[in-house]
C-alpha cells in the first residue's frame, strides 16, 4: 500500500513539475523551478527510506504534497465509515492557506529529516 501511494504521489508530481518546466522556458519563475526540481527530487528519495515512516508522517508527506500540487483542500470530506480518506482529508485540511512555494519546502525538509535517520 505504501509503494501505491507514493507512486501516485510521484505521478501528480510529475505532472506539478512539467508545470514548472514550462513557465522556465518563458523565463519565468527560475526559483521556483529550482525549487520544484528539489521537491521533484525528495518525492524519489522518499522511495529509497530504509524503514517505512509511521501513519502520522505519511500523513505529513502526503498533505504538503496536495498542498503543493493543488493548493487548499477541496471536494467534501469523506465519511466516517473511510478512515483512511478522511484522515487524508483532514491532514491536507489543516495546510490550508499555505502556499505551493511553502509546501515544497516543508515536503523536502521532511523528507531529508526521514533520509537522516
Amino acid at each position: 500500500m505504501f509503494g501505491k501511494a507514493i507512486n501516485l504521489l510521484v505521478e501528480d508530481l510529475r505532472a506539478f513539475h512539467s508545470l514548472f518546466a514550462l513557465n522556465n522556458l518563458t523565463g519565468r519563475n527560475t526559483a521556483m523551478a529550482d525549487l520544484a526540481s528539489r521537491f521533484e527530487t525528495a518525492a524519489q528519495d522518499v522511495k529509497k527510506l530504509s524503514k517505512r515512516p509511521d501513519n502520522k508522517t505519511l500523513l505529513e508527506l502526503y498533505a504538503y504534497h496536495k498542498q503543493a500540487k493543488n493548493g487548499d483542500v477541496s471536494g467534501k470530506r469523506p465519511g466516517f465509515t473511510n478512515m483512511v480518506g478522511r484522515a487524508k482529508y483532514d491532514a491536507w485540511a489543516k495546510l490550508k492557506g499555505t502556499g505551493n512555494d511553502g509546501a515544497m519546502q516543508s515536503y523536502i525538509d521532511l523528507v531529508e529529516r526521514l533520509l537522516k535517520n
